[in-house]
């Protein structure tokens, strides 16, 4: 499966979590989406737990992550796949699921994301995104902080 396909019905969100400060970042695409590798479509939005429908073919966050990996270039040990997360945004298309990847660096990943045409923001610098982006945001967020 290529990825192309791969991201038809799934985004990442990509974040570094400072372990002694907790500072936290959300990684944008100079276009300004915080979804990987491309954003939600116009229309989207969140779905409460309850609305969330049940996929008959599943598929492991790592394996998005590993498609991240190749599409920006990057070292394969850069990003972990937060398991734990996982969003459903209703689109004109259809369902999209959002998982959560985790820069496991020391300090935050500015330069390399920056050659990447990406930026490192935090939650009040992302503010005028989208609602859906927004509420994806505010819930990886309380996750990453409980976690």
């Amino acid at each position: 499966m290529d990825a192309t396909d791969l991201f038809k019905n799934h985004r990442l969100l990509l974040y570094y979590k400072g372990d002694i400060s907790t500072l936290t970042l959300f990684s944008q695409h100079r276009n300004g989406s915080v979804c990987f590798p491309k954003p939600l479509p116009a229309l989207s939005s969140s779905l409460e737990q309850e609305e969330f429908t049940d996929s008959k073919i599943s598929l492991h966050p790592s394996t998005l992550v590993h498609s991240i990996n190749q599409l920006l270039r990057l070292d394969n040990d850069l990003l972990h796949a937060e398991a734990e997360f996982s969003e459903q945004i209703d689109t004109p298309n259809g369902i999209i699921t959002v998982h959560l990847a985790r820069f496991i660096v020391l300090d935050p990943a500015h330069k390399l994301l920056e050659s990447r045409d990406c930026r490192m923001r935090t939650l009040p610098e992302l503010r005028g995104r989208p609602p859906a982006e927004m509420e994806l945001l505010r819930r990886a967020y309380v996750k990453v902080m409980e976690s």
